[in-house]
């Protein structure tokens, strides 16, 4: 199964970039990973910028490809059960799975509404940034639970 990661806005240099290329080199043992990075929309206020944003966030999803879009209000699974839901489309024979980090305003209705799944990684709110490297993680966790690895303990 291919991994897309469709992401606003570059990552920023120091933790968030060192974090996010350490658990995308483990996670590259697993999985064939792409990273898509799409411009932020710039200035502006913020429906502006989070209907640019999602306009390209729609454009780079691919036809056939599951979805899952985070988001504070998404629902809240654990890693297992996430690690659950990814074995459960590989068993399926689902061959790419797009994860969708929008920018800091968000995204509209219409990318939460092509979405497979809405994810939610806390009831907290976290930087856009931040999440990268908490959701790269996750994914990588996810592998290891479906290999049976002893990292998740």
């Amino acid at each position: 199964m291919k991994v897309r990661l469709v992401l606003v806005g570059r990552s920023e240099r120091g933790m968030v970039s060192d974090g996010v290329e350490h658990y995308l080199s483990r996670l590259s043992r697993s999985y064939a990973v792409e990273q898509v990075v799409l411009p932020e929309a710039g200035k502006g206020e913020a429906a502006y910028q989070q209907r640019v944003e999602s306009e390209r966030i729609m454009a780079a999803l691919k036809p056939g490809e599951r979805v899952v879009v985070l988001d504070e209000r998404g629902k809240a699974l654990t890693s297992p059960q996430f690690a659950q839901r990814l074995g459960s489309w590989r068993d399926q024979g689902v061959r790419q799975v797009a994860f969708v980090i929008g920018g800091a305003y968000g995204m509209t209705d219409a990318v939460r509404e092509r979405a497979d799944l809405v994810l939610a990684l806390s009831a907290m709110t976290f930087p856009h940034q931040l999440v990268r490297v908490l959701f790269v993680e996750q994914l990588y966790r996810a592998s290891t639970i479906l290999q049976g690895s002893p990292y998740h303990h």
